[in-house]
């Protein structure tokens, strides 16, 4: 199964549309997983094109993203659990308080956006990926989404870097 994961698309203020570099791998995409920000609905619409679409919104969007999506869940696909949030807030790093938002609660994977750094790293038997982002890359080198396969009841996760949003 071959799973998008992006967040902090920022596509209102960050980029006009969804970039090439993304574009291109998602066909043939199982389900997208967004991690908030979208910070336009349109985002939501474009990706439903392609697959399933399942996400949570993030600290830039409105109440009508809010509304539709919440701040957090939990996806079941192909017998694991994946938890998406956002991971803004005030205390300790995104990924300290990403993880907290699932204590107490299986998961095999916890999915997270917010400050835009590629993390891919296995904590106490849990995969945590933050895919980047595709259109507002802010201090890192490259803009980044994330390609999560589910084979043979494990996961597989790498990231796609690219130069250009357009």
């Amino acid at each position: 199964m071959k799973i998008i994961v992006i967040s902090d698309t920022h596509i209102s203020s960050a980029a006009r549309g969804l970039p090439s570099g993304l574009l291109k791998k998602l066909p043939g995409a199982d389900l997208i997983l967004h991690a908030g920000d979208w910070t336009d609905w349109s985002v939501y619409e474009k990706l439903s094109a392609f697959a399933p679409v399942e996400g949570i919104a993030g600290n830039n969007d409105g109440p009508d993203i809010v509304q539709r999506l919440g701040y957090e869940r939990i996806v079941e696909v192909g017998g694991k659990r994946i938890g998406i949030v956002h991971g803004d807030g005030f205390r300790g790093t995104t990924e300290d308080r990403a993880i907290a938002a699932f204590a107490g609660r299986q998961v095999d994977c916890i999915i997270y956006g917010h400050s835009h750094i590629p993390v891919v790293r296995t904590i106490n038997g849990v995969l945590v990926l933050n895919p980047g982002s595709p259109t507002d890359k802010r201090r890192q080198a490259q803009y980044s989404f994330a390609i999560l396969n589910l084979n043979n009841g494990g996961f597989e996760a790498k990231h796609i870097f690219y130069s250009d949003k357009s």
